[in-house]
């Protein structure tokens, strides 16, 4: 009985900063970035965007109403149909939109760590990201928020598990004329930047068929999450530069109907340190956004959409700054964590 009343005593705590993750993602118009506050809602979203998943047009469209109104929607990491609800449940109490991300690992334990997983197909992964993708199309719609499906950093050798989903998905727009996840993240910045932006094509090319969103990641995030060690990667390659944005934006948007967001590392890191030991520059994003800008001829001040990795513990004005340089998705998959331990 006391390991069930500690076990209920963590969801409780869980879902209790969940709520506060979801009420974070304010309007830069709101001079205080408070973790915890009632009342406050999202501006009026466009019409195209229901409550329960969202995906094509209406995701552009949400995405697009999150860059012009100065917001991140907040993405959070669930590993059980518990956490899912947690999620949701924030989502509905604060009138927010809300992205539900599973990892590798989540997937796997989403599906169970007993059942067979080899590296060459990575079933268990595979099973258990098509499992909670399921659960939370049959739940959230009930919640009454806008939701976006995604799933988390899949570096090369995770491939296999990319490549699960992509054909859950595939089958799943045969059926419903939508995929079953709204988006995808590949995560290849450890590998050579060429040959990260040619295999992003590449599957851009197939999932722009069924009007999905990729997600991917140009420099390295530091820090550890999900058994990927990156505390001691050179400090060069946590700063994308302009230049390589540009190559992606160039490559990427040559692939018709395609739908992309990009994870450029500004110094994030995975975790929460001590101020000081991380060195956030979310200006590095502004000046990409007006070298893309100059180098499409484009009228749009930011045409990209960017993704903020490692935000938990992040300062508020690199927040704020990131926000204003097109940042419409931030992970904080750590703070959560801590204080479901706590």
């Amino acid at each position: 009985l006391a390991q069930e009343g500690s076990t209920m005593l963590r969801y409780a705590l869980l879902a209790l900063v969940a709520a506060a993750a979801v009420d974070a993602a304010v309007p830069m118009s709101n001079p205080v970035l408070r973790m915890r506050g009632g009342g406050k809602s999202f501006p009026k979203l466009p019409d195209s965007v229901k409550p329960g998943v969202v995906t094509g047009k209406a995701l552009k469209d949400l995405l697009t109403a999150a860059k012009e109104n100065g917001y991140a929607i907040p993405a959070v990491n669930c590993v059980t149909s518990s956490s899912v609800n947690q999620v949701l449940e924030a989502a509905a109490k604060y009138n927010s939109p809300v992205m539900i991300q599973f990892s590798n690992g989540g997937s796997q334990f989403m599906a169970g760590k007993s059942l067979p997983n080899p590296k060459e197909t990575l079933d268990a992964c595979v099973l258990g990201a098509v499992a909670g993708a399921h659960y939370v199309r049959n739940v959230a719609k009930a919640y009454g928020v806008p939701v976006v499906l995604h799933s988390d950093h899949c570096a090369k050798k995770l491939l296999p598990w990319f490549d699960g989903m992509l054909a859950a998905d595939e089958e799943y727009y045969k059926k419903n004329g939508e995929p079953l996840f709204s988006s995808h993240m590949l995560d290849l910045s450890e590998e050579p930047l060429q040959e990260n932006i040619d295999l992003c094509k590449k599957y851009m090319e197939r999932m722009a068929k069924i009007d999905q969103l990729l997600e991917m990641e140009l420099g390295i995030t530091g820090g550890e999450e999900d058994g990927v060690n990156n505390e001691h990667v050179d400090n060069a390659s946590m700063y994308s530069q302009p230049d390589e944005i540009w190559q992606v934006v160039k490559a990427l948007s040559a692939v018709k109907n395609s739908m992309f967001t990009i994870a450029a590392a500004f110094g994030n890191v995975h975790g929460v340190y001590k101020a000081g030991n991380v060195v956030l520059r979310p200006e590095i994003l502004g000046n990409a956004q007006a070298y893309v800008k100059d180098q499409l001829k484009s009228k749009e001040d930011k045409p990209v959409f960017f993704v903020f990795h490692g935000g938990s513990g992040s300062e508020k004005d690199k927040i704020e700054l990131a926000l204003k340089n097109g940042v419409i998705k931030m992970n904080i998959d750590t703070d959560i964590q801590w204080a479901a331990w706590d």
